[in-house]
């Protein structure tokens, strides 16, 4: 089969788009036709790797996975050759104390679909039948694919780790990423006040259309004095960071007394320089989180199927063409998520 595979860590120039292993579904797993697999920033870092990250070369990767039953493993039930179908990336390799109350993405035995093993950029992919849902009639698959791994990481962050209340607000830095997109929407839906920093007006738009009630362009203004002054020099009950080294000092400075920063993610640098007298003299809770339970996946696909939550797709493009689809996520130009199709 055809896939946009990588045999050593690197920049763009390890990217090629060629054959690869056919894969064989075990006896509890099944054999899905990819017609669709949306990029993450995810895939950007398992590509450059990091020390301790071990993968089976050539990889490939693919969080987000949309496409048909094509074949079942021999002990799998109540599913048919055909049937269209989203993946749950997130893979339960064992049962232990945190799986048991509900927080399986905490387990050491959790992992992601195209970061530990091989992922979606392909026309095939093996995975349990577990992690399988079925896509309605009307959904089409870009639109199923793209929002999966993004919503996921949004809704466990803002309802689950920081338990945002109705009446609360919330500041989502960087508007046009996918985990932020689907953060806007959800904010909004829980009944909080929504704050975004947008890197132009075209971005700052988009941002409004999805729910944000008020949008700062950072091109223009100083965010932080900005949020400042908009909050009556009072901060944001929460805000969320997955910008991480650029970002997370002034994310302190914007957050109110006793509110919370919820990290997750760090696309400018993993390493930031913070002045730690804002976390005990506000009394700040710093919150990592990454990733969702089944029990989330479940929950979120409700919403997008009954259309409280959409879909933000950036554009779909031919999987031959990865490499430049990488290229324009690398870039940051794009709102939303960049698709690929087989």
């Amino acid at each position: 089969m055809k896939a946009l595979y990588f045999d050593r860590h690197g920049e763009l120039d390890v990217v090629q788009y060629g054959e690869v292993p056919d894969p064989d579904p075990g006896p509890d797993e099944v054999l899905i036709r990819v017609r669709a697999c949306a990029l993450n920033y995810l895939d950007i870092w398992v590509r450059r790797g990091w020390p301790g990250l071990k993968l089976q070369m050539p990889h490939w990767c693919g969080a987000d996975v949309a496409g048909e039953i094509v074949q079942l493993g021999t002990r799998v039930a109540n599913w048919q050759v055909g049937q269209r179908v989203v993946v749950d990336p997130g893979i339960n390799l064992f049962e232990d104390e945190f799986t048991g109350r509900g927080e399986a993405s905490v387990s050491p035995g959790y992992h992601i679909l195209g970061e530990h093993g091989r992922g979606g950029a392909a026309e095939y992919l093996v995975t349990p039948a577990g992690n399988l849902a079925v896509i309605p009639g009307e959904v089409d698959f870009p639109d199923a694919a793209a929002p999966i791994l993004v919503s996921l990481t949004a809704w466990r962050m803002l309802i689950h780790r920081a338990g945002l209340r109705a009446g609360e607000s919330v500041l989502v830095v960087g508007a046009g990423g996918g985990v932020n997109s689907m953060a806007i929407q959800i904010a909004k839906l829980a009944g909080a006040t929504v704050y975004a920093v947008a890197g132009n007006a075209e971005k700052a738009q988009r941002a409004r259309q999805l729910g944000a009630d008020v949008v700062v362009d950072r091109s223009e203004v100083d965010w932080r004095k900005k949020i400042y002054q908009l909050t009556a020099k009072r901060g944001v009950d929460v805000v969320v960071d997955n910008v991480g080294q650029a970002t997370l000092p002034t994310s302190l400075q914007a957050v109110a007394r006793g509110g919370r920063v919820v990290i997750v993610g760090n696309t400018s640098g993993p390493r930031a320089q913070i002045d730690i007298r804002f976390i005990f003299g506000k009394q700040i809770s710093l919150i990592g989180s990454t990733m969702g339970s089944h029990n989330d996946f479940r929950e979120v696909l409700s919403l997008l199927w009954a259309g409280k939550l959409k879909p933000v797709v950036a554009r779909v493009m031919p999987l031959a063409e990865g490499r430049q689809a990488y290229k324009i996520m690398e870039s940051g130009e794009h709102f939303g998520k960049i698709v690929l199709t087989p």
